[in-house]
Protein backbone atom coordinates (compact mmCIF):
# COMPACT_ATOMS: atom_id res chain seq x y z
CA UNK A 1 0.00 0.00 0.00
CA UNK A 2 1.11 3.54 -0.70
CA UNK A 3 1.14 6.42 1.76
CA UNK A 4 -1.64 8.10 -0.23
CA UNK A 5 -3.86 5.01 -0.07
CA UNK A 6 -3.22 4.55 3.65
CA UNK A 7 -4.05 8.22 4.25
CA UNK A 8 -7.29 7.90 2.28
CA UNK A 9 -8.36 4.85 4.29
CA UNK A 10 -7.53 6.55 7.58
CA UNK A 11 -9.46 9.68 6.57
CA UNK A 12 -12.50 7.61 5.64
CA UNK A 13 -12.33 5.93 9.04
CA UNK A 14 -12.07 9.25 10.88
CA UNK A 15 -14.28 9.86 13.89
CA UNK A 16 -18.00 9.95 12.97
CA UNK A 17 -19.59 13.35 12.87
CA UNK A 18 -16.30 15.08 12.01
CA UNK A 19 -15.58 14.23 8.37
CA UNK A 20 -12.37 15.39 6.76
CA UNK A 21 -12.88 18.21 4.28
CA UNK A 22 -12.43 16.90 0.76
CA UNK A 23 -10.27 19.86 -0.27
CA UNK A 24 -7.93 19.35 2.68
CA UNK A 25 -7.69 15.63 1.98
CA UNK A 26 -6.97 16.18 -1.71
CA UNK A 27 -4.04 18.47 -0.90
CA UNK A 28 -2.66 15.99 1.62
CA UNK A 29 -3.04 13.11 -0.84
CA UNK A 30 -1.09 15.05 -3.47
CA UNK A 31 1.66 15.55 -0.91
CA UNK A 32 1.62 11.86 -0.02
CA UNK A 33 2.07 11.03 -3.70
CA UNK A 34 5.20 13.17 -3.87
CA UNK A 35 6.62 11.33 -0.85
CA UNK A 36 5.78 7.96 -2.42
CA UNK A 37 7.38 8.99 -5.72
CA UNK A 38 10.50 10.21 -3.92
CA UNK A 39 10.79 6.76 -2.34
CA UNK A 40 10.27 5.11 -5.75
CA UNK A 41 12.93 7.41 -7.24
CA UNK A 42 10.41 8.55 -9.84
CA UNK A 43 11.25 12.14 -8.96
CA UNK A 44 13.70 14.23 -6.97
CA UNK A 45 13.54 17.67 -5.41
CA UNK A 46 15.76 20.56 -6.38
CA UNK A 47 15.00 22.90 -3.53
CA UNK A 48 11.23 23.21 -3.75
CA UNK A 49 10.96 22.11 -7.39
CA UNK A 50 9.91 18.63 -8.53
CA UNK A 51 12.37 17.10 -10.99
CA UNK A 52 11.08 14.02 -12.85
CA UNK A 53 13.43 11.04 -13.06
CA UNK A 54 13.37 8.09 -15.47
CA UNK A 55 12.20 4.90 -13.89
CA UNK A 56 9.86 1.93 -14.15
CA UNK A 57 6.14 2.11 -13.51
CA UNK A 58 5.23 2.20 -9.83
CA UNK A 59 2.63 -0.59 -10.11
CA UNK A 60 -0.04 1.71 -8.64
CA UNK A 61 -2.42 3.23 -11.23
CA UNK A 62 -2.91 6.51 -9.38
CA UNK A 63 0.80 6.97 -8.75
CA UNK A 64 1.53 6.17 -12.39
CA UNK A 65 -1.03 8.81 -13.34
CA UNK A 66 0.76 11.25 -11.05
CA UNK A 67 4.08 10.48 -12.74
CA UNK A 68 2.59 11.05 -16.17
CA UNK A 69 1.35 14.48 -15.12
CA UNK A 70 4.71 15.78 -13.86
CA UNK A 71 6.03 18.91 -15.54
CA UNK A 72 9.08 17.79 -17.51
CA UNK A 73 10.43 21.11 -18.72
CA UNK A 74 12.43 23.70 -16.84
CA UNK A 75 11.67 25.53 -14.71
CA UNK A 76 10.18 22.52 -12.99
CA UNK A 77 7.03 22.82 -10.91
CA UNK A 78 7.11 23.97 -7.31
CA UNK A 79 5.81 21.47 -4.76
CA UNK A 80 3.15 23.93 -3.65
CA UNK A 81 1.90 24.42 -7.21
CA UNK A 82 1.79 20.63 -7.69
CA UNK A 83 -0.40 20.22 -4.61
CA UNK A 84 -3.03 22.59 -5.97
CA UNK A 85 -2.92 21.24 -9.54
CA UNK A 86 -2.70 17.53 -8.81
CA UNK A 87 -4.96 17.81 -5.76
CA UNK A 88 -8.00 18.99 -7.71
CA UNK A 89 -10.56 16.19 -7.20
CA UNK A 90 -7.88 13.77 -5.99
CA UNK A 91 -9.80 12.51 -2.96
CA UNK A 92 -12.67 11.50 -5.25
CA UNK A 93 -10.23 9.64 -7.51
CA UNK A 94 -8.81 7.67 -4.57
CA UNK A 95 -12.27 6.97 -3.22
CA UNK A 96 -13.36 5.60 -6.60
CA UNK A 97 -10.28 3.38 -6.74
CA UNK A 98 -10.86 1.97 -3.25
CA UNK A 99 -14.53 1.38 -4.03
CA UNK A 100 -13.58 -0.43 -7.26
CA UNK A 101 -11.34 -2.69 -5.19
CA UNK A 102 -14.26 -3.47 -2.87
CA UNK A 103 -12.78 -1.86 0.24
CA UNK A 104 -15.70 0.51 0.82
CA UNK A 105 -19.29 0.72 -0.37
CA UNK A 106 -20.87 3.55 -2.31
CA UNK A 107 -23.33 4.88 0.24
CA UNK A 108 -22.27 8.46 0.82
CA UNK A 109 -22.59 10.77 3.78
CA UNK A 110 -21.57 14.39 4.18
CA UNK A 111 -17.85 14.83 3.62
CA UNK A 112 -15.78 11.67 3.80
CA UNK A 113 -17.05 9.94 6.94
CA UNK A 114 -18.33 6.46 6.11
CA UNK A 115 -19.37 4.89 9.40
CA UNK A 116 -22.75 3.88 8.01
CA UNK A 117 -23.61 1.66 5.08
CA UNK A 118 -20.19 0.36 4.16
CA UNK A 119 -19.87 -2.94 2.36
CA UNK A 120 -16.29 -3.61 3.48
CA UNK A 121 -15.64 -5.79 6.54
CA UNK A 122 -14.57 -3.84 9.61
CA UNK A 123 -11.35 -5.83 9.89
CA UNK A 124 -10.06 -5.93 6.31
CA UNK A 125 -6.28 -6.51 6.16
CA UNK A 126 -5.67 -3.37 4.11
CA UNK A 127 -7.55 -1.13 6.53
CA UNK A 128 -5.93 -2.80 9.51
CA UNK A 129 -2.47 -2.28 8.03
CA UNK A 130 -3.17 1.43 7.47
CA UNK A 131 -4.40 1.84 11.05
CA UNK A 132 -1.38 -0.02 12.42
CA UNK A 133 0.96 2.19 10.41
CA UNK A 134 -0.64 5.28 11.94
CA UNK A 135 -0.64 3.82 15.43
CA UNK A 136 3.07 3.05 15.10
CA UNK A 137 3.67 6.79 14.58
CA UNK A 138 5.36 6.32 11.21
CA UNK A 139 6.55 9.92 10.67
CA UNK A 140 5.15 10.74 7.23
CA UNK A 141 1.70 9.22 7.64
CA UNK A 142 1.46 10.58 11.18
CA UNK A 143 2.35 14.10 10.03
CA UNK A 144 -0.15 14.06 7.16
CA UNK A 145 -2.91 12.59 9.30
CA UNK A 146 -2.22 15.10 12.05
CA UNK A 147 -2.44 17.95 9.55
CA UNK A 148 -5.96 16.70 8.76
CA UNK A 149 -6.86 16.49 12.44
CA UNK A 150 -6.56 12.71 12.68
CA UNK A 151 -4.30 10.85 15.08
CA UNK A 152 -3.81 7.25 16.14
CA UNK A 153 -4.36 6.43 19.78
CA UNK A 154 -1.23 4.29 19.86
CA UNK A 155 -3.09 1.35 21.37
CA UNK A 156 -5.36 -0.60 19.08
CA UNK A 157 -4.79 1.21 15.79
CA UNK A 158 -8.05 3.16 15.86
CA UNK A 159 -8.14 6.84 15.02
CA UNK A 160 -9.16 9.72 17.24
CA UNK A 161 -9.84 13.41 16.89
CA UNK A 162 -9.98 15.97 19.62
CA UNK A 163 -13.10 17.96 20.41
CA UNK A 164 -12.34 20.50 17.71
CA UNK A 165 -11.66 18.02 14.93
CA UNK A 166 -7.95 18.87 15.06
CA UNK A 167 -5.24 17.24 17.11
CA UNK A 168 -4.11 19.41 19.98
CA UNK A 169 -0.87 20.92 18.75
CA UNK A 170 0.67 21.90 22.04
CA UNK A 171 3.84 23.97 22.14
CA UNK A 172 5.42 21.91 19.35
CA UNK A 173 2.51 22.19 16.92
CA UNK A 174 0.82 24.74 14.73
CA UNK A 175 -2.64 25.89 13.80
CA UNK A 176 -3.18 22.87 11.56
CA UNK A 177 -2.59 20.46 14.44
CA UNK A 178 0.55 18.95 12.92
CA UNK A 179 3.35 18.50 15.41
CA UNK A 180 6.70 19.59 14.04
CA UNK A 181 10.18 19.37 15.43
CA UNK A 182 12.64 22.12 16.37
CA UNK A 183 13.13 24.69 13.64
CA UNK A 184 9.90 23.60 11.91
CA UNK A 185 11.27 20.26 10.74
CA UNK A 186 9.37 17.01 11.08
CA UNK A 187 11.44 14.51 13.08
CA UNK A 188 12.49 11.25 11.45
CA UNK A 189 12.21 12.34 7.81
CA UNK A 190 14.64 13.53 5.13
CA UNK A 191 15.00 17.16 4.15
CA UNK A 192 13.12 16.50 0.90
CA UNK A 193 10.21 14.86 2.70
CA UNK A 194 10.16 17.68 5.23
CA UNK A 195 9.93 20.14 2.31
CA UNK A 196 6.86 18.28 1.05
CA UNK A 197 5.22 18.18 4.48
CA UNK A 198 5.85 21.90 4.98
CA UNK A 199 4.26 22.61 1.58
CA UNK A 200 1.18 20.58 2.56
CA UNK A 201 0.81 22.54 5.79
CA UNK A 202 1.17 25.83 3.93
CA UNK A 203 -1.46 24.77 1.37
CA UNK A 204 -3.89 23.72 4.10
CA UNK A 205 -3.39 27.07 5.82
CA UNK A 206 -4.09 28.88 2.54
CA UNK A 207 -7.22 26.82 1.93
CA UNK A 208 -8.54 27.58 5.41
CA UNK A 209 -7.88 31.29 4.86
CA UNK A 210 -9.87 31.13 1.62
CA UNK A 211 -12.77 29.46 3.44
CA UNK A 212 -12.75 32.08 6.17
CA UNK A 213 -12.62 34.95 3.68
CA UNK A 214 -15.55 33.52 1.76
CA UNK A 215 -17.50 33.06 4.98
CA UNK A 216 -16.92 36.71 5.92
CA UNK A 217 -17.92 37.87 2.45
CA UNK A 218 -21.07 35.75 2.53
CA UNK A 219 -21.97 37.05 5.98
CA UNK A 220 -21.53 40.64 4.79
CA UNK A 221 -23.69 39.93 1.74
CA UNK A 222 -26.42 38.41 3.91
CA UNK A 223 -26.33 41.43 6.24
CA UNK A 224 -26.89 43.78 3.29
CA UNK A 225 -30.05 41.93 2.26
CA UNK A 226 -31.30 41.84 5.84
CA UNK A 227 -30.64 45.57 6.17
CA UNK A 228 -28.26 45.11 9.10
Amino acid sequence: MTTARDLMIIAMDAAPGRPVEQGDLSLALAGAEVVDLLAAEALALDGERIVPRPGPATGDPLLDRAVSSLVRETPYELVGDWLWRRGRGLSAAYLAELEAEGLFGRQRRRGLSFRTGRDAPADSPVRRAAAERLASHEPVLAALASALGIRGDGADGTEEQDGTGREAAGEGGNGNGAVRGPGGDSPGVSDDVDTVLAAVLDALTQLEAIRQRRAVEQAAFDNIWRGD
